[in-house]
């Protein structure tokens, strides 16, 4: 297994930005396609942003425009800037691999987007 530890969720009034962070125990961002992954309760989890095998990024159309993902190989983090957040955008949101790799699942950071 391949630790993932996200942080930076907390919570945030409409309107507001977050940036999320995925560390990792050792280098896998350059082997693995990464990406982030969200589930709010009652909902399966969805995948929000990614990088494609080329390097470029894909978002849900929920999210595109306001999110960003970007990464830092030196550093094992992969990040989520997360801006204009809505109330729907509350969920726990964890990275993993583009498919997800079953042990790779850490505890997630939970987001909350409330007045």
């Amino acid at each position: 297994q391949v630790p993932l530890v996200e942080s930076g969720g907390g919570l945030v009034q409409p309107r507001g930005s977050l940036r999320l962070s995925c560390a990792a125990s050792r280098s896998i961002f350059s082997i693995f396609v990464m990406g982030w992954y969200r589930q709010a309760p009652g909902k399966q989890r969805e995948l929000v942003a990614s990088f494609n095998g080329g390097g470029s990024t894909n978002y849900a159309a929920p999210v595109k425009g306001r999110f960003t993902i970007s990464r830092d190989n030196a550093k094992n983090s992969v990040y989520l800037q997360m801006n204009s957040l809505k109330p729907e955008d509350t969920a726990v949101y964890y990275c993993n691999t583009v498919p997800p790799q079953p042990g790779f699942w850490g505890q997630g950071t939970q987001v909350t987007v409330s007045a």
